[in-house]
This record gives C-alpha cells, sequence and structure tokens, in this order.
C-alpha cells in the first residue's frame, strides 16, 4: 500500500486521474470481455477484483485530499 501522506496535493491529483483512467479502462475490458459467446469467466473475476482494488486506492486518495474537519 503506498503512503500518500507525503504526496503533494498535485501529485495526488495526478495519481487520482490515473487511477480513474485505469478503473475506465478495467471497466471497458470487463464490458467487452463479458459481451463475447463464450466469455473467459476466470480472466473476468480477476479482472473485477483489480477494478474494486482501485476503486479502493480511488477512496484513499480521495480521502487524503478531503480530509474530515473536526468540528
Amino acid at each position: 500500500m503506498i503512503d500518500y501522506s507525503t504526496f503533494t496535493d498535485e501529485a495526488l491529483e495526478a495519481r487520482l486521474a490515473e487511477l480513474r483512467q485505469d478503473h475506465g479502462d478495467l471497466d471497458a475490458a470487463i464490458h467487452a470481455l463479458s459481451n463475447t459467446p463464450l466469455p473467459d469467466l476466470v480472466i473476468i473475476g480477476r479482472l473485477k477484483r483489480k477494478k474494486l482494488a482501485l476503486k479502493d486506492e480511488i477512496s484513499r486518495v480521495e480521502d487524503f485530499l478531503t480530509p474530515d474537519i473536526i468540528a
């Protein structure tokens, strides 16, 4: 797991854009594979797990960019 506490806001924004692009690419690949006549469910499952891991990492980066404000 990457320690995002040392990243600048600009670096976090760049990382977030990269992660979102990768997430979208995986979504497109999953969709394309699912629509084949004989979809490979093992590969689709692996891609879905990678996509979920990217979603979790996107959430972590977003948390660093918008920290909770304690009132």
